[in-house]
């Protein structure tokens, strides 16, 4: 694990995408149009991004020890991404999440998460050793908060950059893990439940973000749902908004988002860079179905065209 540029401790599942014209009502059947089935969960999504983005990645989650495992593993490794943190847990089945997309972009999941597939405390001390190793450690905080408190303590005692991805259900358990944090990257309804309000335009996402970069974090992302992204700092602040792009499926722009911030940060970007950078990632994701990222240099230009200058 040495020499790794990061570790995403987050979900690991199987990602079955459907996409029809309409969602069907009580006893109704629609056909459908097209189906994916993927390596997929927030966790897998973001280390596919970062593999994609050239950084060495490795993934800590948890899988079962069925067939579903096998092929997500091996989807993973031809991704390029380092598995040996995954935990194999016998007598749970693989996590399953089904992606239902109509015509008009909006998506429903339907869950299987099996408590078992979710991180303890005890597994994130087993892999302290990798955490250490890698230069960031990225906190996906769909885990329970112990696992995410552990790798954040474990990251930060090693000097690593810490990043993360959400906020936890209690926002009283954020005290501790925010302090930890160097970077913070809410969406509109985790930035709701920590502030005590949605930001509705870009003066109140700026709001929330000075509000939470006070609680530790030296960078703090709030998404404004439609608008684009408060990014604030702690000599700066931007507003970026979405670029204007087609979308069949919002479900990835955030795990792109998140996995191109830190690429950036990694290479050592300024925030406002590293942030447009990340808003170009998460247009290049939404135009396909599915959450799973496709971040190639090509599609990630064209979409920082698209940005009005910054």
């Amino acid at each position: 694990m040495a020499g790794l540029d990061a570790i995403v401790v987050g979900q690991v599942a199987r990602d079955l995408v459907l996409l029809v014209d309409e969602v069907p009502g009580p006893s109704g059947a629609v056909p459908v149009r097209r189906r994916r089935e993927l390596l997929g969960g927030k966790g897998a999504n973001q280390a596919v991004g970062l593999a994609q983005l050239g950084a060495r990645v490795g993934l800590l989650g948890v899988v079962g020890e069925d067939e579903v495992a096998d092929r997500l593993l091996g989807q993973a490794r031809s991704d390029g991404i380092d598995v040996a943190p995954v935990l194999r847990r016998a007598g749970t089945p693989s996590a399953l999440i089904v992606d239902v997309v109509d015509a008009g972009g909006r998506w429903r999941y339907l869950e299987d998460i099996p408590e078992a597939t979710l991180l303890s405390e005890a597994d994130v001390a087993g892999a302290a050793a990798m955490l250490r190793a890698a230069r960031a450690v990225v906190v996906q905080l769909q885990q329970p908060l112990p696992a995410a408190l552990a790798a954040a303590r474990c990251a930060r005692d090693a000097g690593r950059l810490v990043v993360l991805d959400g906020a936890p259900a209690d926002p009283a358990g954020g005290v501790e893990l925010f302090a930890l944090a160097d970077v913070l990257r809410v969406d509109a309804r985790e930035a709701e439940r920590m502030v005590g309000g949605r930001p509705a335009d870009a003066e109140a996402g700026l709001r929330a973000g000075r509000e939470l970069r006070a609680r530790g974090p030296a960078l703090v992302v709030v998404e404004v749902a439609g608008q684009g992204n408060a990014v604030v700092w702690p000599d700066g602040a931007v507003f970026v908004p979405l670029t204007e792009t087609p979308t069949v499926d919002s479900t990835g722009a955030g795990d792109a988002f998140v996995a191109a911030l830190t690429a950036g940060l990694l290479r050592g970007e300024p925030y406002l860079r590293a942030a447009r950078y990340a808003v170009a990632a998460a247009g290049a994701t939404v135009g396909h179905p599915g959450g799973r990222p496709a971040l190639t240099p090509a599609a990630i230009d064209a979409q920082l065209a698209r940005l009005p200058p910054g």
